[in-house]
């Protein structure tokens, strides 16, 4: 199906690397213009390279900050100015660290905050800032199966997620009158192929950095679908619920893309 993609300025935050590595790709094959947003410019620069032998009418990487509005803010101006306009943001930005609630601290409390909701925040204020006088535009954020489900050692990681679950179905309901749609997606496990996937920043960076191959595995078979997650599978959610063309009646929803792990009507 043609997703109507082609030429859309699109910005994917944390896009160097695993599922945002994949939803840029993704938008490249669909023929958008393509920002990725990262801290780390050398992965992003590969994605980026990539996304143009995949079909991206252009892409370029900037260095950013989600948790720095003042970075965000240099990030769409640079993504406005170079693309025209911004159609679509994908908030992908996250990071845990697996741990039960018991074992965490303060300052870990602030910095996952800081990563996986002030960086929503400030990323979703600046795109409103562009979509609506433009009078559209898509927000997907990437949430987690934790935050519908609840998970051992992601207490605070899937309370999070919970609030930007909440907090993009209220900035739907406040943004439809501009035409501009909000939506989750809700990964459940889902693992790079390659080590190569990933970037200094990610949570995969290491094999088996989060799980052995036997816990896999063992998750695996949990599943309906008997498979754990790979990045293409949040990618093609995510670009399914920023097209206007097939998503058009569709905002305010959270899509599991889990495999079957969580569901939930």
């Amino acid at each position: 199906m043609d997703l109507d993609l082609q030429g859309k300025s699109v910005i994917v935050t944390g896009g160097a690397s695993n599922i945002g590595r994949a939803i840029a790709l993704g938008f490249a094959a669909e023929g958008a213009r393509v920002t990725i947003a990262d801290l780390d410019t050398a992965a992003g620069e590969r994605v980026a390279a990539l996304a143009l032998k995949e079909g991206a009418a252009a892409a370029r990487v900037v260095k950013t900050d989600v948790t720095d509005l003042a970075s965000v803010q240099a990030l769409f101006q640079e993504a406005n100015d170079a693309h025209g306009g911004i159609h679509c943001l994908v908030n992908n930005v996250g990071w845990d660290k697996l741990m039960f609630f018991t074992q965490t601290t303060p300052d870990l409390w602030q910095k996952l905050i800081s990563i996986n909701y002030v960086g929503v925040l400030n990323c979703t204020k600046t795109a409103l800032d562009y979509m609506v006088p433009a009078g559209g535009g898509s927000i997907v954020s990437i949430s987690s199966d934790a935050s519908r489900q609840g998970e051992p050692r992601e207490a605070v990681y899937g309370g999070l997620k919970a609030a930007v679950n909440s907090f993009m179905k209220t900035i739907a309901k406040e943004n439809g009158r501009y035409n501009i749609r909000c939506n989750c997606v809700c990964p459940g496990v889902t693992v790079p192929d390659t080590v190569e996937e990933t970037s200094e920043n990610s949570m995969w960076k290491e094999k088996n950095a989060m799980f052995t191959d036997e816990q896999f595995a063992a998750i695996a078979k949990t599943l309906p679908l008997r498979r754990i997650g790979k990045p293409s599978d949040i990618a093609n959610a995510v670009m399914f619920l920023s097209s206007q063309k097939a998503a058009g009646f569709i905002t305010g929803q959270i899509l599991s893309a889990s495999g079957g792990y969580s569901m939930i009507g």
